[in-house]
């Protein structure tokens, strides 16, 4: 048995509390929102040191997202200091694939060490990757506290960094130089975000100037939005795969499509490559067109979620698996979830999603805490970077 507090991640904060004596009980704070707000991070620390109050006895460990710049990490170190117990840093989208995990249940198997193996596929926008770079587009191998990643999303640049997730366009940029079509960057955006800009970040992009590489779901979506110049700059969280998503269901309302193979590709290493479908759709679309637009929208959808779920099953196989859990914040678009868990489903897999719980940041404290659980029914004690030390690759 173990009691665990879990700080949570840094967007949609909060902190959860699990003893796995009562695990279908869970003691959750409130949600405190992005931890970029000074009041949102006083308010976590009250909530942490509440359910430490409520806790019924000592805790055995603190868990923390493996981002080391985080104010829920900073916290989980400090409490842990000064309780005298393990902080483990839980890789985030290992935790996602935990939460749905631990609501289903697999949390009573802890402390037998029973919890079987499932794959897992993550979709978010960011999330810090054991390699460095930031990961949202997952295919995981989850099997209690270890977890391999036995596939991702080809990555795109960022080019600014963290500025390129507010701006579609910019995506769409790194979309055609991963294309090879980098000479189309500035005829294309420099009417919308101006010559110079657009001329800025094509030389950016060819010279690999402050541009890190994603994996992330979320960013591809960006990238689409943008080649079909549904959005250029974001005012809101998601307004670009929104705006994708809401073209998509139009077209798909009396419409059907036939998905091409030929669309994607997976690599020798694991590396789901959708490449072709954007040059094959997204970029060649008439943007002032909408049926296209809406068609290339269904198209990106639907093929995205088959080259995932195709990977997903081959792995499943191969590793002679049955279940699939989904998790991450990508899973709130319905089109993209219901083909994922068709095609899975219809591969005889047994799809695991979140219930009551958010497939999103919201939930992921419980994932770590219920990795942290499976670490210390374990025995295991990483010394340095206990996600480091238990994700590995194929």
């Amino acid at each position: 048995m173990a009691r665990i507090l879990a700080c949570g991640a840094f967007l949609k904060n909060a902190a959860c509390l699990l003893d796995t004596a009562a695990p279908l009980k869970p003691l959750w704070s409130a949600q405190h929102g992005d931890l970029s707000d000074p009041a949102a991070c006083e308010a976590l620390e009250q909530s942490v040191r509440a359910l430490l109050a409520q806790a019924g006895g000592p805790i055995d460990a603190v868990a923390h997202d493996l981002h080391p710049d985080f104010f829920s990490t900073h916290l989980a170190l400090r409490l842990a200091h000064e309780l005298g117990v393990a902080a483990i840093a839980v890789q985030h989208h290992h935790a996602h694939i935990a939460a749905v995990l631990a609501e289903h249940g697999a949390q009573r198997d802890v402390k037998s060490d029973m919890a079987r193996p499932v794959i897992g596929i993550a979709l978010d926008g960011v999330g810090l990757g054991t390699d460095g770079v930031a990961w949202g587009g997952e295919v995981l191998l989850v099997d209690g506290a270890h977890c391999t990643r036995i596939g991702h999303l080809s990555p795109l640049a960022l080019p600014g960094g963290n500025v390129a997730a507010r701006e579609p366009w910019r995506m769409a940029a790194a979309a055609l130089h991963a294309c090879g079509m980098a000479e189309q960057i500035v005829p294309r955006f420099a009417p919308t975000v101006a010559e110079q800009a657009a001329r800025t970040i094509h030389t950016m992009l060819q010279r690999g100037l402050n541009c890190p590489q994603t994996t992330a779901a979320g960013r591809w979506f960006d990238a689409a939005a943008g080649l079909l110049g549904l959005n250029v700059r974001q005012e809101f969280e998601a307004q670009a795969a929104i705006a994708l998503e809401q073209a998509a269901a139009r077209h798909l309302q009396s419409h059907t499509l036939e998905v091409r193979a030929s669309d994607w590709l997976v690599t020798p290493d694991g590396q789901i490559d959708v490449r072709p479908l954007l040059l094959s759709t997204l970029i060649a679309a008439d943007c002032h067109d909408p049926a296209a637009v809406d068609e290339a929208a269904a198209r990106f959808h639907l093929t995205l979620g088959d080259a995932l779920s195709a990977h997903a099953i081959s792995q499943a196989h191969i590793h002679r698996l049955r279940d699939v859990a989904l998790g991450g914040g990508c899973f709130f678009n319905r089109i993209l979830t219901q083909r994922i868990v068709s095609q899975l489903e219809s591969a005889g897999l047994n799809v695991l999603q979140t219930k009551s719980l958010s497939c999103g940041d919201a939930a992921l404290a419980l994932g770590q805490a219920w990795i942290a659980a499976c670490t210390v029914a374990m025995g295991d004690r990483p010394s340095s970077n206990p996600a480091v030390a238990l994700v590995e690759f194929d």
